[in-house]
């Protein structure tokens, strides 16, 4: 019996906030799983589930192996698909290598080790047609038949469509339907102008006609202006088990107001397609995504609250990530003590390589983030504390000690730039800090009695958007150690860990 989806519920986007961004879709009978980017962030491309394509639950990661990609990690939009018994995921690794794929019986994992392709350009899209044959189309539109148990090419590459003529064409996506090959993707660059454009062929080597109504997801026009989620695209289709055609593409919510500034990085967000046999899919009604929606929708399926303090006394939770596949020795998880030991390398967060950081997405314009820290340097070089981390820019909370006293700095880097609030002089023992968020700025305070915060210091959040510090990633709030320029002797033991949005 097909479920019923008569009943309309409202919902909110993004459906999955913070940076989850270039989300990608597929089905497997009524249960849903999504990927998205990850760029420079160990573990990489989050894997989720739904009932209902509304809530979302993290089940791993695809890449969650050092050995897969064990430097320079750099992964650009995913797109997930089933086939056989098979999950595929196909992504491009900028920085080494280009464009791969890795394979799972769940995708939860484990994933396998990647299988790369001889295959330009980024964003690639595996598509399996009916006939058995596989392809992939990358962002430059052309098209090659692959051998998906080897990953070797079959026969020619052909260019099959030109896009509509918007910059920064990208995130190809092949789907099957009346008879037709679609052809989606996103045009526009991935901010203000970026949408989505559709067309379609009857062969899928082309000719490719466009759809005279794109594009057909765009909030760079009088329907989107104002509208709270702007820069949206990168989409991807999926048909419900109800016989409904949805789409999840991302999009960013500001936290200032003209220009607009975002710091959260661009979030997963879902519409409803209309798509009538032989048409073409209208998104939405008038192609805009908007933060309440109330439409029809599958039977709802909702996931338990993660809790708001991380104790350190079990294995850390899907949300952690480091910068770079990290290095073992400098992070010491003690489940009996429920503590969190950092040990700072000389590298600083922005310096390639591996720092000594871990971090959880910003997922709330309004937030609130705490930890207990014990640290005792005994050179002046050795620090550690809280930060929000965004593409290398970062904003410290910070713990130091100079002729032997301990002091407490709130220290914000712009570039080559570095400013530092007034010190804090310690008293010994531990030190809780924290960082709020109200959207336009941050707040750093601190307490040693653990109730009576005093605040140090404010500071713009736009200085941390992704407007100001460019690319693609969002705001990480997460603990750190380094000891700029050599190695640490001093240990950063951190008692917990809380976050919660407001």
């Amino acid at each position: 019996m097909k479920p019923d989806s008569t009943l309309e519920v409202t919902y909110r986007n993004p459906v999955i906030p913070g940076f989850y961004s270039d989300p990608s879709v597929c089905r497997v009978g009524e249960d849903y799983y999504l990927v998205t980017s990850t760029f420079e962030y160990f573990p990489g491309v989050p894997v989720f589930h739904s009932k209902d394509l509304i809530h979302w639950e993290q089940i791993g990661h695809v890449i969650h192996r050092k050995e897969q990609i064990p430097k320079d990690l750099n992964i650009f939009a995913p797109t997930l698909r089933y086939n056989n018994g098979v999950f595929y995921m196909i992504t491009t690794n900028v920085s080494t290598r280009g464009n791969f794929f890795v394979t799972a019986n769940h995708p939860s994992g484990p994933w396998s080790d990647p299988v790369w392709i001889d295959v330009s350009g980024i964003d690639p899209d595996l598509f399996f047609d009916d006939d058995g044959r596989v392809y992939v189309v990358n962002s430059n539109f052309e098209l090659v038949e692959i051998n998906v148990e080897t990953g070797t090419l079959i026969g020619e590459r052909r260019k099959i469509w030109n896009s509509t003529g918007g910059r920064y064409p990208e995130a190809p996506h092949l789907y099957k339907k009346d008879g037709f090959y679609y052809l989606m993707a996103a045009e526009g660059g991935t901010e203000e102008a970026h949408s989505v454009t559709i067309a379609r062929s009857h062969s899928i080597w082309g000719p490719y006609i466009d759809n005279p109504g794109n594009p057909i997801v765009a909030h760079a026009h009088v329907a989107g202006m104002g509208n709270p989620i702007q820069g949206v695209g990168h989409a991807d289709m999926v048909l419900a088990h109800d016989g409904n055609w949805w789409m999840v593409l991302h999009g960013y919510r500001s936290v200032t107001g003209y220009p607009p500034h975002h710091t959260l990085g661009r979030e997963t967000c879902l519409v409803p397609v209309s798509w009538v046999k032989g048409g073409w899919p209208v998104v939405n009604g008038n192609g805009t995504v908007g933060v309440e929606m109330t439409h029809p929708t599958l039977p709802q399926h909702t996931f338990d609250s993660k809790p708001v303090r991380t104790s350190f006394k079990e294995e850390l939770g899907l949300e952690w990530n480091y910068i770079q596949p990290f290095n073992e020795t400098n992070f010491k998880l003690n489940h009996k003590t429920g503590t969190l030991t950092l040990k700072g390398s000389p590298l600083e967060i922005g310096e390639k390589g591996n720092p000594t950081f871990i971090g959880r997405r910003i997922t709330d314009i309004k937030f609130s983030s705490s930890t207990r820290l014990q640290f005792d340097p005994k050179n002046d070089n050795e620090e550690a504390g809280m930060t929000l981390q965004n593409n290398d820019t970062h904003f410290d909370l910070m713990i130091s000690s100079k002729a032997g006293q301990r002091y407490l700095v709130v220290k914000l880097r712009f570039g080559q730039t570095i400013y530092h609030s007034n010190q804090i002089d310690l008293a010994p023992g531990p030190v809780d800090l924290k960082i709020e968020g109200t959207g336009p700025e941050f707040i750093f305070s601190y307490a040693q009695d653990g109730k009576d915060f005093q605040v140090i210091e404010k500071a713009d959040a736009r200085f941390l958007s992704t407007e100001t510090v460019g690319w693609f990633t969002g705001v990480y709030v997460g603990l750190y150690a380094t000891g700029n320029g050599k190695a640490s002797k001093a240990e950063a033991s951190y008692e917990w860990f809380e976050y919660s949005g407001k």
